[in-house]
């Protein structure tokens, strides 16, 4: 029989409520021991399931506090199992003054993750669903909680398990063909299989193409600025963030270093890092820094290229705009307040990306700016309907396996290989698609996934 495991499920700080979470078979029974209503005739053994009762937690003689106590009665619960939650002040001390008495009490304190993972076990999710608990505790952004949510509803389960479902048909009417040739036959199966086995990868195509898309929403987009010194790189990165984060001279090299900060544009996080004027320097430092920069820029995900409009351009431009010709990239014509020595129409006859005028000091064009790099991502719309977004690493590890297994299907097929081996790797590819859901993986990988999450949950 399962243990009866207990924890903290809120945050340990002081907040207006707390939650103690119970579940396991004794669950109503440690319950019964602490709890007593305002009457004092309550037993909390005897009350139906999923309701709510007000009384007080106490032990023995000693009141530990006012709260409502929740039961819940497997399977219907996020466990499966039975469980009670106390919902007490939020208070630190009291909290853990109830976790103590309900651990002295006969539960055990449960592991980080356990409560999900017993869900897991019971069936009551699938292992896609479980990551995205922690993730919708740790989504940043309004659309990482969409997609997050939008997994825990079940979406990616349904587009597996009806992939999944296709190769299992397939594997089927192969088995019994070979099992009982004289009733089923499997001459010119290889051109239905074939054309199967496409569709399905047709599918697992379409999440794999989420995969970018999903880790900008994830983990947001790496936004670089770079430029010469002192062409308002860093008033840039000010006005975007609403704060002067970055020190603002007229001193050129200024910024040695990486600063980085996020801010949210339209639902989506941009992680925006100032870097170090890119310039010919002897500087031992700075030189240090201008390498950065350029690293910097190879690696993001967008770059944001600040030119000073008071300025005529020079060498230095022309090669920052050469390093960036294959990069998405906005060309920033700032200074937009002071007299105009560089156009726009200059600008474009040396380079194809888009180019906004903007006054970082003034705060003239920033929303143009920010209209922009909406427009490079996600094709200007930022509407969410329950997209399926790919954005854990193991999904997309266990989709390219399934993928190259069915390569390997159409392989046989063009070779004309016996069907046994059509079905080898039909199921190969069943089974990788089973381990994005929970299906055929081993205790090791479980245990892996559910140690990340916190205790509580």
């Amino acid at each position: 029989m399962a243990e009866t495991i207990t924890a903290i499920a809120t945050a340990l700080s002081a907040s207006g409520i707390g939650i103690i979470r119970i579940s396991g078979p004794e669950s109503r029974e440690i319950t019964s021991k602490i709890y007593r209503s305002k009457g004092g005739k309550k037993d909390i053994r005897q009350v139906p399931s999923h309701t709510i009762h007000y009384g007080f937690i106490q032990d023995g003689e000693e009141t530990i506090d006012e709260v409502l106590v929740m039961v819940m009665d497997g399977p219907r619960s996020y466990t499966g199992e039975d469980t009670v939650e106390i919902d007490c002040h939020g208070g630190v001390l009291a909290m853990k003054k109830i976790l103590e008495t309900v651990i002295k009490y006969g539960a055990r304190p449960a592991q980080p993750g356990e409560f999900t993972k017993r869900a897991f076990l019971n069936g009551r999710i699938d292992l896609s669903q479980a990551e995205a608990v922690i993730d919708v505790i740790n989504a940043k952004n309004e659309y990482a909680l969409k997609s997050s949510v939008s997994q825990l509803k079940g979406n990616i389960q349904k587009a597996i398990r009806e992939i999944r479902e296709a190769i299992i048909y397939q594997i089927a009417y192969i088995e019994s063909a070979l099992d009982d040739p004289e009733h089923i036959s499997i001459d010119g199966y290889g051109e239905t299989l074939y054309k199967e086995v496409k569709k399905q990868e047709e599918k697992i195509d379409r999440l794999l193409l989420s995969v970018k898309d999903g880790k900008l929403v994830k983990e947001g987009i790496k936004t670089v600025i770079v430029g010469k010194p002192n062409a308002g790189k860093s008033s840039l990165l000010n006005t975007l963030l609403g704060e002067e984060r970055a020190i603002v001279t007229d001193i050129a090299g200024t910024t040695r270093d990486i600063l980085e900060e996020t801010i949210l544009l339209h639902g989506i996080s941009l992680r925006i890092i100032d870097t170090a004027g890119i310039r010919d320097t002897e500087d031992v430092v700075e030189k240090i820094g201008v390498k950065k920069a350029i690293d910097s820029a190879k690696d993001a995900d967008l770059v944001l290229f600040v030119v000073d409009s008071s300025i005529p351009l020079d060498e230095n431009d022309r090669e920052i705009m050469e390093l960036l010709k294959d990069k998405k990239t906005i060309v920033i014509l700032n200074k937009a307040d002071l007299e105009q020595v560089v156009t726009e129409k200059e600008l474009k006859e040396i380079t194809s990306h888009p180019i906004v005028s903007v006054s970082a000091k003034e705060e003239q064009g920033i929303d143009l700016l920010e209209e922009q790099i909406k427009e490079l991502f996600f094709q200007g719309e930022l509407a969410f309907n329950d997209e399926i977004y790919i954005t854990n690493a193991r999904h997309k590890a266990a989709l390219e396996e399934a993928r190259k297994s069915l390569e390997m299907v159409e392989n046989s097929i063009e070779m004309q290989m016996p069907e046994d081996f059509f079905s080898i790797d039909l199921m190969n590819a069943y089974e990788s698609l089973g381990s994005i859901i929970g299906e055929a993986v081993g205790e090791d990988l479980v245990n892996e996934i559910f140690s990340k999450f916190c205790t509580g949950k």
